[in-house]
């Protein structure tokens, strides 16, 4: 017997093309990160200011690196705009693009002795461009990847995006040891820093050419199709989901908070206060980002197994529970403890991170998705950005004691998991179809719904032209306080 339930033929299993090319957008944004972020210490501060201002020229080095995390939310909001306007595929290219040649251009400009006081502000300029195009980047591949896999798949196909940034993370550490170690300091400072900046240009081209051969979104195809694409996805955003944005913030926060502690805040205390060596402590970061690049795939089989929602559950209570073991196992272990505390910590990182693809494309309708996840993605990125000078204050207060911190990460994660428990009801991530439930599909209608029994108890809404497989129909969602 035929069956009158429509088919989804848009998305597919796993399409490794989109998930390539959105990878691609991860790796570049973190390589950029640990490139600039190690550089805006080592070099900047002798290259782009004058020797004149002593101390302050690195505070200023460092203003510049801060300065495009500012630019961000901005570009978050302009590419969210056009994304949920005109499709997700165009507003990648522009991203890559953007951010790609910003920076490329910093291998090339000039120093402070050849062309003054222009040459920081060269710096700079880049700096809020490149900000401004990664602000759109990560949620928009993100969501063009989940768009096109099918469910069941989506956490694996979301958690391989996520995979770039582990992989941006070696590349940059490799690029930057690698130049240090073959030139020398004299010779970084003077020329070398400059490489690691035309070594992008490689991910450029690769990155654009996979971009400019992607598929549009299907859901965002469908949602074209049934005209509910609002005229201001921002402002349909807030109205609609203003509650859901929020809790998109606090569970990202949580990541990314543990990301710069370990990466910057612990770096310093490591080195500077315990004397561990500066090569020491990069090596544990890569071992660290190697097993956040082995556990993410598995973190994402997980989700489309047990639903996001456990997921993140269960990242957010390692993260509460590991808070007071990092920095005992650094002050007490040596270098064992210092590789244990920063691999531990980024297998919870991966944890968090991992299903956020998918569980975000289940938070908010097709027509504001691209607008509301950057809006919760940058915002989320500006407070952890913020965390290792809290961190720092917080040591200070404490007067070098460090389990105020330890409480800090435990009051974030008990945030965001209670964000992640508050809209539990209101979303639900699909199952393995094998796996997930038996479904009993009845229609008594051309637009009656179809409902199906979840593994988590919820319904899932399957209209006439909406989606199988226990997706659940993103117009049905309801508004915040309803």
């Amino acid at each position: 017997m035929q069956s009158n339930v429509p088919t989804q033929t848009a998305s597919i299993r796993v399409p490794w093309r989109v998930i390539v090319s959105c990878a691609i957008g991860s790796v570049f944004e973190y390589y950029d990160f640990f490139i600039y972020g190690p550089l805006a210490v080592l070099v900047f501060p002798h290259v782009f200011f004058p020797a004149s201002l002593g101390s302050v020229k690195t505070l200023l080095a460092m203003g510049t690196f801060v300065v495009g995390f500012a630019a961000r939310p901005i570009g978050g909001i302009v590419f969210g705009h056009w994304g949920d306007r005109i499709g997700r595929k165009p507003m990648l290219v522009a991203t890559f693009s953007i951010t790609g040649l910003s920076t490329f251009a910093v291998g090339f400009l000039p120093t402070y002795a050849q062309i003054g006081i222009a040459a920081p502000i060269l710096l700079t300029t880049l700096r809020i461009v490149q900000g401004f195009g990664l602000g759109g980047e990560w949620s928009g591949a993100a969501m063009l990847a989940a768009e096109h896999t099918a469910a069941g798949n989506r956490g694996f196909a979301g958690s391989l995006v996520q995979a770039g940034a582990p992989i941006g993370v070696i590349a940059a550490m490799l690029a930057v040891a690698m130049v240090s170690g073959w030139l020398g300091n004299r010779g970084l400072i003077e020329w070398g820093w400059r490489l690691p900046f035309f070594a992008s240009f490689v991910l450029i081209v690769v990155g654009l050419f996979l971009r400019m051969r992607v598929e549009e979104s299907p859901e965002f195809t469908a949602a074209q199709k049934r005209k509910t694409i609002p005229a201001f996805p921002l402002v349909a955003a807030l109205k609609r989901a203003p509650g859901r944005i929020l809790c998109a913030i606090a569970i990202h926060t949580a990541d990314v908070t543990i990301a710069m502690v370990l990466g910057v805040f612990v770096l310093g205390y490591a080195t500077r206060v315990l004397h561990f060596s500066p090569t020491i402590f990069l090596i544990a970061l890569i071992s660290g980002s190697v097993a956040n690049l082995i556990v993410a795939p598995l973190a994402g089989r997980w989700t489309d197994l047990a639903g996001a929602s456990t997921v993140l559950l269960t990242g957010c209570a390692l993260m509460a529970l590991w808070s007071f073991p990092i920095f005992s196992l650094i002050h007490h272990f040596g270098i064992v403890g210092v590789f244990c505390a920063i691999i531990g910590g980024q297998i919870i990182i991966s944890i968090i991170f991992s299903p956020l693809a998918a569980y975000f494309r289940e938070l908010f309708a097709p027509e504001i998705r691209y607008t509301a996840s950057s809006i919760g993605f940058q915002a989320a990125t500006i407070l952890g950005a913020a965390s290792p000078l809290i961190a720092q204050l917080l040591q200070n207060a404490a007067h070098g004691a460090t389990w105020p911190i330890s409480l800090y990460f435990v009051a974030i994660a008990l945030v965001a998991g209670a964000c992640v428990l508050a809209v539990r009801g209101r979303l639900h991530i699909a199952p393995t179809p094998h796996r997930g439930c038996a479904q009993t599909v009845a229609r008594t209608g051309a637009d009656a719904p179809v409902t199906t029994g979840g593994r988590d108890g919820a319904a899932h809404f399957i209209p006439n032209g909406g989606f199988l497989r226990g997706d659940r129909n993103q117009d049905a969602l309801p508004e915040d306080g309803e």
